[in-house]
């Protein structure tokens, strides 16, 4: 297969790539004193594999997240949560420097990363600056 017929997945390293991705992103989110409690605290490395696993598939590789989980719906799974500008512009400027460490193509960073804002934008869910909701379930 040439490169150009391959997913983005496999041009870009595959699962080794997203999950080096995740694991800086997930490091920061841990320290974060507005994301951190949105995560199971006890589930941090649960909350990686999923997002791992979401990426992946979203971007050509393997389809486990669809299979252990169902559909994605990515803006239903995070009601629960407190999604603010400033939660969504933490959770950018973590993944930013995670995606920073991958030293990608150009070509590959600016499409991992306007996709990764997109995402982040549609999954604002209040301007309240204080959180009301508490995670029932992990994403």
């Amino acid at each position: 297969m040439s490169d150009a017929a391959s997913s983005f997945y496999d041009q870009v390293g595959g699962h080794e790539l997203f999950a080096r991705l995740v694991h800086v992103f997930y490091r920061a989110v841990r320290e974060d004193a507005v994301l951190a409690p949105m995560y199971p605290q006890d589930d941090f490395d649960g909350a990686e594999r999923r997002l791992c696993m979401f990426l992946e598939q979203y971007w050509g590789g393997p389809t486990t997240y669809s299979q252990e989980r169902g559909h994605p719906r990515l803006r239903m799974r995070h009601v629960p949560y407190h999604v603010n500008p400033d939660a969504r512009d933490r959770w950018l400027s973590h993944m930013r420097t995670a995606l920073d460490e991958l030293q990608l193509s150009p070509l590959h960073d600016t499409a991992l990363w306007d996709y990764l804002q997109r995402a982040a934008h549609s999954l604002v869910n209040t301007f309240d600056p204080t959180p009301e909701r508490t995670p029932k379930e992990s994403s």
